[in-house]
Formats: C-alpha cells, sequence, structure tokens
C-alpha cells in the first residue's frame, strides 16, 4: 500500500456578523398632554423596532419635547449629536425630516457631518437614507419644503395673535394672581394677595431680592411652584395688568427660524386696552411704586472706576459665584453675589477687604506694590476659598495657596466712624451739646 500524506487542516470559525449599533430620535413640538401621549408612544415604537431588528443593536432613543425643529439647542438631539461623534451610533431612525430639523441649513450641516462620520440617518416617511448617493439631493428638496412649512406655521400663528390683540384679548396669562378664562383674566385670590404683599413690602423699603427671599422663607410658591428670584420680583412691580389694564405686543418673535423674542421698539402696533379685567393693585400704588423703582435706580447708577482689576477674576470657593464690589462704612471689599443678596444661610463665605486683596497679590506676583495691568495679565482667577484662604490660578496652569488675616477693628475704623462712635457715646452718657454731666 502506498505511503500517504496526510495533513490537519485547522477549521477556523466564521466570525459572526457586526450588530448595527442603531438610535432613533423623536420630537414633538408641543408641550401638551395630547402631544406628550405621541411622544410616548414614539418612544415605545422604536425601541420595539430597533430591539426586534435581528441586525441592529439598541444604541437607545433619544427625545425632545416640546421643543421646534429650527433650533440647534434641543437637549436631546445635541445628545444624540455627541453619541454620534463619540462612535457610539451607526445608524440614526427618525420619522420624518420635519421631525429632525425643519431649518435645511441645519438639517444639510448635520448630515454631512454624520455623513463623514460614517453614521446614516433614515427618514421613514421619506424613505431616505442619507448616507446614499443621491440622499443628500432629496433631503435639500424636501428640508426646503418643510421649512416653508415652518414658516407658513409662524405667520398663521401670528396672525392669530395679532387678530386677539386688535380684539383686546391677551394670547396667554403665566402672571401670578390670574387666570384666562375666555380671554378674560380671573383673579386667584391667594396669589393676589401675594402679589398685594410685593407692592406694600416694596414700598416700605425692602429691595427685590429681600421680598424674594421672604417670600422663599415662607414657603410661598411662585406662579409654577419654583423659587423666587430678584428679576420674577421685578417683573411683577412692572406689570401694568395688574391695574386691571394692558398693554399688548410688547414683544414679539422676529423670524421662524430662530424664533427669538425682541422688545417692541415701534416695529409693531401696540394695543392698550383700559378697564380690561378686575385690578389687583390700585392705579396709585402701581404708580408710587414706578416712582421709586425710578428713584432706586438713581441713587445705584455705577460709578465710574467701580470696575477694577479684580472684576470677574474672584469666584466663591463655596457657591461658585463671582465675587463684586461693594462699599461698606470701613471701605472697599468684595463680596460673593450669593452672600450680599441672599445672606449666610445660602453662603457663608466671607467679605475681603479690596486693601487685603491688593497687598496679597502684590505679595503673590513679588511685586512693591499691586499693579493692576501686572495682576490682569499674570492671574487668570482666585478662588475664595474658607478659612480667609486664597488660590490664585495662573495661565500656565500652576496654583498658589496664601492665607489673608482679618483688619482688627482699629485698623478697620475709618476717621468718620470714630468720631461717630464718641459721638453716639456722648449721648448716651448725657454729655452731648451741653447737656448736664
Amino acid at each position: 500500500m502506498a505511503n500517504r500524506k496526510i495533513t490537519r487542516v485547522a477549521i477556523t470559525a466564521t466570525a459572526a456578523p457586526k450588530l448595527k449599533r442603531v438610535a432613533a430620535y423623536a420630537r414633538v413640538s408641543s408641550g401638551k398632554d395630547a402631544m406628550l401621549q405621541s411622544l410616548s408612544a414614539q418612544i415605545s415604537f422604536y425601541s420595539d423596532l430597533i430591539q426586534k431588528h435581528s441586525g441592529w443593536q439598541y444604541a437607545g432613543v433619544y427625545a425632545d419635547e416640546a421643543a421646534t425643529g429650527t433650533k440647534d439647542s434641543r437637549p436631546e438631539f445635541q445628545r444624540l449629536l455627541a453619541d454620534c461623534r463619540a462612535g457610539k451610533i451607526d445608524m440614526v431612525v427618525t420619522k420624518a425630516i420635519s421631525r429632525f430639523a425643519r431649518n435645511t441649513v441645519t438639517l444639510l450641516e448635520t448630515v454631512r457631518e454624520l455623513k463623514a462620520l460614517g453614521v446614516d440617518v433614515f427618514f421613514e416617511e421619506q424613505n431616505i437614507h442619507s448616507i446614499s448617493a443621491d440622499g443628500e439631493l432629496m433631503l435639500a428638496i424636501l428640508a426646503s419644503y418643510a421649512q416653508e412649512e415652518s414658516r407658513s406655521a409662524s405667520e398663521n400663528q401670528k396672525w392669530r395673535v395679532k387678530k386677539n390683540f386688535e380684539e383686546g384679548k391677551p394670547w396667554d396669562c403665566t402672571m401670578l394672581g390670574y387666570r384666562a378664562k375666555d380671554g378674560v383674566f380671573e383673579i386667584v385670590p391667594e396669589e393676589a394677595e401675594t402679589v398685594r404683599l410685593v407692592f406694600s413690602w416694596y414700598l416700605s423699603g425692602l429691595g427685590k431680592q429681600a421680598i424674594a427671599n421672604r417670600l422663599n422663607e415662607m414657603g410661598v410658591p411662585t406662579r409654577f411652584g419654583r423659587s423666587w428670584h430678584q428679576d420674577t420680583i421685578r417683573k411683577m412691580l412692572r406689570n401694568e395688568k395688574y391695574t386691571g389694564e394692558m398693554l399688548l405686543q410688547k414683544t414679539f418673535r422676529t423670524d421662524c427660524l430662530s424664533k427669538r423674542k425682541q422688545t417692541n421698539r415701534g416695529e409693531l402696533p401696540m394695543y392698550r386696552v383700559c378697564e380690561a379685567h378686575e385690578p389687583i393693585v390700585d392705579r396709585a400704588t402701581f404708580d408710587s411704586v414706578q416712582e421709586e423703582i425710578a428713584r432706586r435706580a438713581e441713587r445705584v447708577q455705577v460709578k465710574p472706576g467701580s470696575v477694577t482689576a479684580f472684576t470677574g477674576k474672584i469666584r466663591c470657593g463655596l457657591c461658585g459665584k463671582n465675587y463684586r464690589r461693594k462699599t461698606t462704612p470701613s471701605g472697599m471689599v468684595w463680596i460673593c453675589v450669593t452672600f450680599n443678596l441672599k445672606g449666610k444661610k445660602y453662603c457663608a463665605s466671607r467679605q475681603i477687604p479690596e486693601n487685603t486683596l491688593k497687598t496679597v497679590s502684590a505679595e503673590v506676583l513679588c511685586l512693591e506694590a499691586f499693579d493692576d495691568g501686572a495682576f490682569m495679565e499674570r492671574v487668570l482667577y482666585i478662588q475664595a476659598l474658607p478659612d480667609n484662604r486664597l488660590e490664585y490660578h495662573f495661565p500656565d496652569g500652576s496654583t498658589k495657596t496664601v492665607q489673608w488675616q482679618n483688619r482688627s477693628r482699629r485698623e478697620s475704623w475709618t476717621d468718620e466712624m470714630r468720631q461717630a462712635a464718641r459721638e453716639k457715646a456722648m449721648r448716651r452718657n448725657g454729655t452731648w451739646r451741653g447737656q448736664s454731666q
């Protein structure tokens, strides 16, 4: 029998095909219950669709609520793009071009970026894959229609708003104290009492932040159950609707793409409606508040020299807010914005005398005396830490921490303060201006 040659043959296992990582994007442009239910249904549909596909790996569903397709600031949309850039997604499925973006420029820029990353976008309604040869041409044509649809819808909405204004009807009601019913404001008694308190407190001398702090401490919610801020109080004190009058179309949207709100300075007509509804605040009180607002504004106008080398350079190590310059009886100090506005309960930071800041900064920079230009050039920012520590951050990434000392009470007193203290002591002892000793 002839010799036979036998060779062992290695069997190579066939690699399993790589699953395509697929995500979906959904969006509704209204926060109404029906729309949110639609969004929930879309999320459920796409989750099932992707997970049941044999060649796909589920990479998530990204969904934006009450966001227009013309804006790039949609949080879930931005998160989707970030994950695509990070290489986590191979394909995105979405219902239609109008759900993805109505702005042609935004759509094409996004699709081109994803295409360069190797990410395909599939539009179900139009049956288009963006990564295909004719995909971009079709998308450009269809996106133009979607953008025109957005513009048409915006113009129709503007017409309805204008018609309401001409008839003296408000478009919506988001202010504390009222609810809109059939185009007329009706008073909410418990909220109206809060409004009256705000006007009364302001006329009694309280500032906007002090009023906000008091309401927060009392547990009184805003119109939508949030915390009070001085800007909320400012808008309330300026709102003429509390007198029963309405000035309509004070703002308007510039265009259907950016949706940017702009103050109406004569570009469009305004409409004043007198005795439109029952007032919460009488006209005399409202006018007094406007006069007081103007008076306080004149008193606190920014003075020359209030912006210094330290402006925007000092950060609070407790709450993260910036420090601001403030005039006190003992001189200029730098103080955390949170502490200054809300008090120690919200931020237990300490104020820093400006002279101390200059002295310490000069020592850190090895200067004989503080120099504004050298400080601004060589110091990136200062972190104000507990225990009187200042952490200096430099442009090269290095840091240096120093501790400053509190001034003694004697050192912090000015000549005017000493004289006032002497006069107070003399009054207390009955020896002021010829009184019997």
